[in-house]
């Protein structure tokens, strides 16, 4: 009996998952005939062009120097400066602050080849407590936060990207 009951787990575990509408996503892709994506950015080595250099890595994309001006069939990202706001969520009853809300804004336009410029704007959040007692330690937490914060938005650029020039493509 606990045979069946163990093969009917197994039959029936991915029919569940698959009626709800989960699926597993695959990694962005772009057109064929493009293989590059220049990345410029308007500070000079700024981490979040890093990232994304990184992230199209593991996308299987490559990624182009800064400073490459023709397009051809490259894809041009330009990444205006990134912002973060920091929110006051809680207080200690001594006054400190014990939490706040950190906001990273990621800004960016995007040039596809004999296209017009895109541009673009998302929101990277996440909760960061603070400890007054441990100032060392929370202020390599928040430099922690915030390159993983980066790796997100490099991450979500990138998706994006596949979705736009997918658009772009139906455009034509």
């Amino acid at each position: 009996m606990k045979k069946y009951f163990q093969i009917a787990i197994v039959l029936i575990g991915p029919l569940l998952v698959a009626s709800c509408g989960f699926h597993l996503r695959s990694g962005p892709s772009l057109p064929n005939d493009i293989n590059t994506v220049a990345i410029e950015s308007a500070r000079a080595h700024a981490p979040l062009a890093r990232a994304l250099d990184d992230s199209l890595n593991v996308y299987g994309l490559k990624g182009v120097p800064q400073g490459t001006r023709d397009l051809g069939q490259n894809i041009h990202i330009y990444l205006l400066p990134e912002q973060l706001e920091r929110q006051l969520l809680s207080v200690y009853p001594s006054g400190q602050v014990a939490e706040y809300e950190l906001i990273y804004i990621v800004r960016y336009r995007v040039q596809f080849p004999d296209k017009e410029p895109l541009m673009a704007q998302f929101e990277v959040v996440r909760d960061y407590q603070d400890d007054p007692d441990q100032v060392l330690a929370k202020s390599r937490e928040l430099e922690l936060m915030l390159d993983e914060m980066r790796n997100e938005a490099a991450d979500i650029i990138v998706r994006r990207l596949s979705s736009q020039a997918v658009a772009a493509q139906d455009a034509q």
